[in-house]
């Protein structure tokens, strides 16, 4: 399979954090914070322009911001497995030009007087 299909069947992905986060409402008689329960919510972490931001996430975008998540991490293992087998490739084509076994090859020249 070719990277660019791989990375296509990888689609939507962002790359950040999903935590689940529990916190009071703003609603002064609500029973569940009276009960110090607190309502939950998700939180989605992320970094843009350096800068670590955080955005609340509605419950209905939860699995598919999780699934988005997932394939961000493996499209960054494609990435990352992807640098050592671009050498491979590199050095497969391109033959060492020094080393051992070329110095071995190359003659001593003397210099003529």
């Amino acid at each position: 399979m070719l990277l660019r299909d791989k990375l296509l069947a990888l689609w939507p992905a962002i790359k950040g954090s999903l935590a689940q986060v529990r916190k009071p409402c703003i609603r002064p008689n609500c029973p569940l914070c009276a009960r110090g329960d607190k309502h939950p919510n998700y939180l989605l972490a992320f970094t843009s322009n350096g800068r670590r931001r955080c955005l609340y996430v509605p419950k209905a975008m939860v699995p598919a911001l999780k699934r988005a998540l997932a394939n961000g991490r493996q499209i960054e293992k494609l990435l990352y497995d992807m640098g050592p087998a671009l050498l491979q490739e590199f050095r497969a084509q391109h033959p060492a030009q020094t080393g051992p076994t070329v110095r071995a090859k190359r003659k001593k020249t003397t210099a003529k007087s």
